[in-house]
């Protein structure tokens, strides 16, 4: 019994009508909450700095595709390999966003997992005029930025913008990253913080300084969706 349901979840048609279903609610989701943008002009001042690399945290994702408001934008995200990334991969080309397989971890699993081939080819993205977007959190570390997003702006020139995304009304499961379910009709937030620059040129010091302040920008962000949609104790989970 254990394999046959192992078989379904692994199988092609399961996953896409996952993804479908899971795009379509999200579209529910945007479409049915009020949002509002801090700063107002938040549209208005990544436009001029684009293409740039998106941040938000891991476990806060779900309504991140929607940053894409234009057809004439163009991005790309970063999924993990692992077989749960294939139903994220399916929800966000449902969506009109790009994917990017592999793993943003610059640890000791790095090469196993992918990352090498994925860092390249953010770079090469970047360079494309695409946008792109990832998570910050070391992996399995929620909340805990990682160098990865550091290096690839280092070696890509382009500038971080961190953000977040909340909605009033959600379901926050207790696993690490305690992912948050969106739910349809209530109100929602996007907030923008000021962008990171990482110079050519950026030594350990300096980039171990700038991933301390992506981390802060990062919780500031979460911080203030959060009381703007007045759960401000949301935030501080």
């Amino acid at each position: 019994m254990k394999k046959l349901l192992r078989d379904i979840l692994r199988s092609g048609w399961f996953q896409r009508a996952v993804g479908f279903l899971a795009a379509e609610y999200l579209r529910l989701v945007w479409k049915t909450n009020t949002f509002i943008f801090d700063p107002p002009h938040v549209y208005g001042m990544v436009e001029a700095r684009q293409p740039a690399i998106f941040v938000f945290w891991h476990g806060q994702h779900f309504l991140t595709p929607f940053i894409k408001t234009k057809k004439e934008q163009r991005g790309k995200v970063l999924i993990s390999r692992h077989r749960d990334g294939e139903y994220n991969a399916i929800v966000a080309e449902r969506l009109g966003i790009g994917t990017i397989r592999g793993s943003g971890d610059h640890g000791g699993a790095f090469h196993r997992k992918g990352g090498v081939g994925a860092f390249r080819e953010m770079v090469y993205a970047l360079e494309d005029n695409y946008n792109v977007a990832l998570t910050a959190d070391v992996p399995k570390r929620a909340r805990v930025a990682g160098l990865g997003v550091i290096m690839l702006a280092r070696e890509s020139g382009r500038p971080i913008m961190p953000f977040a995304m909340a909605t009033s009304r959600f379901i926050r499961l207790k696993n690490w990253d305690r992912t948050t379910i969106n739910l349809p009709f209530g109100r929602g937030a996007l907030v923008g913080i000021e962008e990171i620059r990482v110079p050519r040129d950026a030594d350990a010091a300096t980039m171990e300084r700038l991933r301390l302040r992506l981390e802060a920008y990062l919780n500031e962000a979460t911080r203030r969706a959060y009381a703007k949609v007045g759960r401000p104790e949301a935030g501080r989970a």
